[in-house]
């Protein structure tokens, strides 16, 4: 495998090309549809994502695909390295013609990220992560939010509940990648999300919010681990090193509700 940080830019590359190619569509005219109930899905994510897998399959042969446009098969789980790619994360926001979607494009070896690219070109926004290396913003070196008082706290979102009041509501993208990525760049401090979600959702964003500083975990304050059996999380937390303790306390009792439904 070719030295990290030159594979990054490899990486990078290959999702600024798939990021190009879904903005050449952008609010135009294209199939769309949905695959369940909640779930829309439209042609460009499909061409999308053949080709990141054309191209990031060149770049590392040995390396198993997960995809959230691909069907899965039980083969990536005897690759100790393997593509986790959401062609378009925030599909919703991409066929209402609205900014906050992303390619999302992650390397994991052993169970965990260890490259992370979003590339988001409706907002001129390409975020790189390799373990160890810290994360930038358009080449730009970046620090996580640095909040310590949960009060107060950021949080990509449209409404609050009653209970969290005492937040304060920002900007939110559809795609959850985007929001967590807001944490890596302290343009919010707590992104939380108390429901199964999917590895191909996160897993590039989480390694961009954690090596910019801040804390990842799934909702409970587990470990993420990436190429499981079953690739799913039960939810996500992305915050400020100084509130997750918080923010789990905060959120633990509603998690385990919600699991025990």
């Amino acid at each position: 495998m070719p030295p990290l940080q030159d594979l990054t830019a490899a990486i990078a590359g290959i999702t600024r090309e798939a990021g190009a190619l879904a903005m050449a569509q952008f609010r135009t005219d294209f199939a769309r549809w949905e695959k369940e109930a909640g779930s829309p899905v439209c042609e460009v994510d499909l061409a999308v994502d053949t080709m990141l897998r054309e191209r990031l399959s060149a770049l590392l042969p040995d390396a198993g695909w997960l995809s959230e446009e691909t069907a899965d098969s039980p083969e990536r789980l005897q690759r100790r390295r393997i593509w986790v790619v959401d062609p378009i994360d925030g599909t919703r926001d991409y066929i209402r013609g609205r900014t906050g979607w992303a390619v999302s494009v992650a390397l994991v070896e052993d169970g965990r990220a260890v490259v992370g690219v979003l590339d988001a070109p409706a907002r001129g926004e390409l975020w790189q992560a390799a373990a160890g290396c810290g994360a930038t913003l358009n080449q730009r070196p970046i620090t996580a939010s640095q909040r310590t008082d949960f009060a107060g706290s950021r949080v990509p979102t449209d409404a609050l509940p009653k209970a969290d009041r005492d937040l304060a509501m920002v900007e939110k993208p559809n795609s959850i990648a985007l929001r967590m990525a807001m944490v890596a760049d302290d343009r919010a401090d707590l992104v939380a999300t108390l429901r199964w979600g999917n590895e191909w959702d996160i897993a590039a964003a989480a390694l961009i919010a954690q090596e910019a500083g801040g804390c990842v975990t799934d909702a409970l304050g587990g470990t993420l681990v990436f190429n499981k059996p079953d690739p799913q999380a039960f939810g996500v937390i992305t915050s400020s090193q100084g509130i997750h303790k918080a923010a789990i306390e905060r959120l633990s009792g509603r998690a385990k509700a919600v699991l025990t439904r």
